[in-house]
């Protein structure tokens, strides 16, 4: 069964709904302000808007009753983040992803030191506005063929926007024999596709109500 991550959780209003959707994970996006607090925002950000919901309360609000999908968006100091999390949750609760290969390296060594069984996944599909087409190149290389990446990070979920994964990461995640977490599927095509058993171990979606009923009608008799 293809489990569903409801994408970009933001307010305490995003995660009540994903909870009482029924959605697998809640997924969050953890930024660290400039003066080290940690709240939940897609972009950098320096001062936390005075609306903006913390890290701490929204651990509160999910757990025990809810999986975290915590996608750590800064850089640097990840294991405290986790760590807060481990500890208000469990990890058989939570999963993490980050798109830098030494911060997954840092929480996977944390992990293993402590003895924990935790997942975490080096995201694969960073944007490139800006960069030159040699850089862009170079990226798309490490991304299509992450297999040195991986081994450095230590990553132990393969996490891919889409359509990398189909063009070459999904097999990559299958020789491997390591789960595949696919972002962030949005149109009914694309979400009837990864919702198909065996193509991918869990889909974020934005559009988890769709997702979810797709499963169900697979799995109905």
């Amino acid at each position: 069964m293809t489990l569903v991550s409801a994408h970009r959780c933001l307010t305490s209003a995003d995660i009540e709904a994903a909870i009482a959707l029924g959605a697998d994970y809640v997924e969050i996006d953890v930024q660290r302000t400039a003066d080290g607090a940690l709240v939940l925002h897609h972009d950098p950000v320096d001062v936390a808007p005075p609306d903006v919901l913390r890290y701490a309360d929204a651990l509160d609000l999910i757990a025990g009753r809810s999986r975290v999908h915590l996608d750590l968006k800064f850089r640097g100091d990840e294991v405290a983040a986790v760590a807060l999390a481990v500890d208000r949750l469990g990890t058989d609760r939570m999963l993490v992803t980050t798109g830098h290969d030494d911060g997954v390296r840092a929480v996977r060594d944390w992990s293993d030191a402590h003895g924990h069984h935790l997942m975490v996944g080096l995201s694969l599909g960073r944007g490139v506005p800006g960069f030159a087409l040699w850089q862009m190149a170079k990226v798309r290389a490490s991304e299509l063929w992450p297999g040195v990446r991986y081994r450095h990070s230590r990553a132990n979920i393969v996490v891919a926007h889409h359509w990398l994964a189909r063009l070459r990461v999904r097999r990559f995640a299958r020789r491997h024999g390591l789960p595949l977490l696919v972002w962030t599927v949005d149109t009914p095509r694309s979400l009837a596709y990864w919702m198909r058993p065996g193509r991918a171990w869990l889909v974020t979606s934005n559009e988890p109500a769709v997702a979810l009923r797709l499963r169900a009608d697979r799995i109905s008799p």
